[in-house]
């Protein structure tokens, strides 16, 4: 049986909840996956930092209801997020990265993302930021050290698209996509079709916690747009960046337009898409999409998340699920370490062969 030791960059809802499942779960991962996972240390802006290299109690940390610099009340703990130092010294196999992330540099989670791997740990992030910016250098540094760098939840949390896309459907000629990868926006689009204006319908997703307080990553298309160009380059092979990709938001719709669609049989929906020309060069944009009622995609409701690969023998395979959650983002996490452990096992096998 295998022990993971692992760092938490981050201590919010993500890797919080990933705390929650280690406290109740590893038992049954042992018994099920083969490892368990033993948290070494942890860093949050909010609460300091703490390293404890024998491990620490996931459930008392849950638990625990720290005030801001909380951490340094512990033994190992500190009152300052020192994450370069937590990331680079602690006793950690794999780092765990859940940081609020800048989409415009990926900071601070490429950063974070860079010291682990220098450092000689494997890193599991569901930041879109490092993905969509700097996978190509993240990757390049994991391969040379030896180290995974996986980042299945960056595009729609637990719903495993990119591993489907690039193992299950491998060799069915995937050419292009299209989606719905941010719940906010479908959320408001459908609570406008109920008759609210758009301003009373975002109002409405930051009380029930889908919108932040700022919402225009979501409504204007940012969010979907990172998500956009990691899914175009990890399965169309493409090097898009951000600025690449054309994008606009919902903000512009009105009631009028709803009601007009809905006359019509149709759906506004908020669609990220990328394609394959015959010339071999990938495109990408964002923007609304008016959807007749046989869309894959138009029957797609409230938060949920969907995706519609366009493939060569299979025609349109599409896969619905959830698109943010804690625990369904944590889960985004261990499947993560899931790949990590299951490769492990078979480079080990292929030396030993």
């Amino acid at each position: 049986m295998t022990v993971y030791n692992i760092a938490l960059i981050g201590f919010g809802g993500v890797n919080r909840a990933l705390a929650e499942l280690i406290a109740t779960k590893n038992d049954l991962w042992e018994r099920d996956l083969g490892f368990r996972l033993n948290i070494v240390a942890v860093s949050d802006l909010h609460l300091g930092s703490l390293v404890s290299p024998n491990g620490m109690d996931a459930k008392a940390l849950v638990e625990a209801k720290f005030g801001k610099g909380g951490f340094e009340q512990l033994s190992g703990g500190s009152a300052e997020a020192d994450n370069e130092t937590v990331i680079k010294s602690s006793p950690a196999d794999i780092v765990v990265e859940a940081t609020f992330t800048n989409p415009n540099d990926g900071e601070p989670a490429v950063s974070h993302c860079r010291w682990a791997l220098e450092s000689g740990k494997h890193v599991v992030t569901t930041n879109k930021g490092p993905v969509a910016i700097a996978a190509e250098e993240l990757k390049r540094i994991a391969k040379a050290e030896g180290l995974f760098f996986e980042y299945e939840g960056s595009v729609m949390s637990g719903t495993p698209v990119i591993r489907m896309a690039e193992k299950t459907l491998a060799g069915s000629e995937v050419n292009g996509f299209e989606g719905i990868l941010n719940g906010t926006s479908n959320f408001v689009l459908g609570r406008m079709e109920g008759g609210l204006d758009f301003a009373s319908a975002v109002k409405e997703a930051q009380q029930l916690g889908y919108a932040e307080a700022d919402p225009t990553a979501d409504v204007e298309g940012f969010d979907v747009r990172l998500k956009v160009v990691i899914l175009a380059n990890e399965i169309l092979g493409a090097n898009l960046k951000p600025s690449d990709i054309e994008c606009n938001g919902i903000s512009k719709l009105t009631s009028a337009d709803i009601e007009d669609a809905a006359k019509a049989g149709r759906r506004w929906k908020l669609i990220g898409s990328a394609s394959r020309g015959e010339d071999g060069k990938v495109t990408g944009r964002v923007a609304p999409a008016l959807l007749d009622g046989d869309h894959p995609l138009c029957g797609v409701n409230g938060a949920t998340n969907a995706i519609s690969f366009k493939t060569g023998l299979l025609g349109a395979v599409t896969v619905t699920g959830p698109g943010a959650g804690r625990i369904e983002t944590a889960y985004a996490l261990l499947s993560d370490i899931i790949a990590i452990h299951r490769q492990k096992a078979a480079v080990a096998t292929k030396e030993t062969a």
